[in-house]
């Protein structure tokens, strides 16, 4: 599709964690109609497009090269081209790439939208029976520096607290979390979500921690929700 000046704009495509009957006939048409895809990842998001018989050009984008883009892509789109950013999976900006960009594009007029759409932590969070009327995101914690200081604030927060763990570091977290909170708050675990092998494990973190500690290996994407200090407790 030629370049139109009125048309050159940034689109945040979520796209599925999981099951790829989640991709929306919206976003479809918007990747069919951009002048480029932005991908976190050309090789994982090219069978994706390939899914869905998608032949727009991709380029990447990820945290290594959105220093050096982005003011590249913010000109592009000023005269006139369509970007349609996509991640691995869920929606761009949400522990993902994509912030830089919209903020570069709101600096500089480009006109920015998102299409609703998956994200993992939606719905661990509607799903954990752990209140969700209030709640905040921590994303994924630092691995070393920092992450002490981020157990004792999550152990504090009245709010719900939804974050993600990689499977390597799931019984660390764990652990922490029955150190700072205590083995009797509520967390619900959630590991591959709309996959085949999704699982949902609810409970005091204290039993959490022996049950998944006694697995032979911890595999998945992974999202946890951990219960505010002030609730009371979930029972089935």
């Amino acid at each position: 599709m030629p370049a139109d000046a009125q048309r050159g704009r940034l689109v945040l495509v979520p796209t599925p964690i999981g099951n790829l009957e989640d991709m929306t006939f919206r976003a479809v048409r918007t990747l069919r109609e951009a002048s480029r895809i932005l991908a976190e990842d050309t090789r994982n998001s090219g069978r994706l497009l390939e899914h869905f018989g998608i032949s727009t050009p991709m380029e990447p984008y990820h945290q290594h090269n959105e220093h050096r883009q982005t003011p590249l892509l913010v000109e592009r789109m000023q005269a006139g081209e369509l970007f349609a950013l996509i991640t691995d999976a869920g929606t761009p900006g949400i522990s993902d790439p994509g912030f830089l960009l919209v903020r570069a594009c709101r600096q500089a007029g480009v006109p920015v939208e998102c299409l609703p759409g998956p994200s993992a932590f939606v719905p661990a969070l509607a799903a954990s029976g752990i209140p969700c009327d209030r709640f905040c995101f921590e994303g994924f914690l630092p691995p070393k520096k920092g992450r002490q200081t981020r157990f004792t604030s999550i152990a504090a927060e009245t709010r719900t607290t939804v974050l993600y763990e990689s499977p390597h570091r799931l019984l660390k977290c764990l652990e922490q979390l029955v150190q700072h909170c205590g083995p009797e708050r509520i967390v619900g675990v959630f590991r591959e979500l709309s996959k085949l092998h999704e699982e949902h494990r609810i409970g005091p973190v204290g039993e959490l921690l022996a049950d998944f500690a006694g697995r032979p290996a911890i595999k998945g994407e992974i999202a946890v929700v951990v219960q505010g200090m002030t609730h009371g407790l979930v029972k089935d």
